[in-house]
């Protein structure tokens, strides 16, 4: 069993840019992240294995969005740039049953954190 608390989202203008955090309850797991806007489905970000530092991510948010993770902390974090209105979603990390794994989908994590707002205005 892992716990997962995120934290540093909030209100941000377009352009902006904000950093999420996930501290999790133990080490060893690889921690995704997801977002989740009103009236849609919850939607793949980012991932980081343990230890290698594997990463994977959703199309659309590479090269604006960054994952990274420090072990020692049990914590992974999420650095998203550019900030856009429809970036505004209740972001979530999660962590898989299988350390081992590097999944996409929704379906293959187990572990879920509370969530944390995020907010972008013009």
């Amino acid at each position: 069993q892992v716990q997962l608390v995120e934290s540093g989202g909030g209100l941000a203008l377009t352009g902006d840019s904000l950093r999420l955090t996930c501290k999790a309850s133990t080490s060893g797991y690889t921690m995704g992240w997801f977002r989740q806007a009103p009236g849609k489905e919850r939607e793949f970000l980012a991932a980081i294995a343990w230890e290698v530092h594997r990463t994977a991510y959703r199309d659309s948010v590479q090269g604006r969005f960054t994952v990274s993770r420090d072990d020692a902390k049990n914590s992974a974090f999420l650095q998203m740039n550019s900030l856009q209105l429809d970036d505004t979603a209740v972001y979530y990390c999660a962590a898989p049953r299988s350390r081992s794994a590097l999944p996409t989908r929704a379906g293959e994590y187990a572990f879920w954190g509370q969530g944390t707002q995020v907010t972008v205005s013009s």
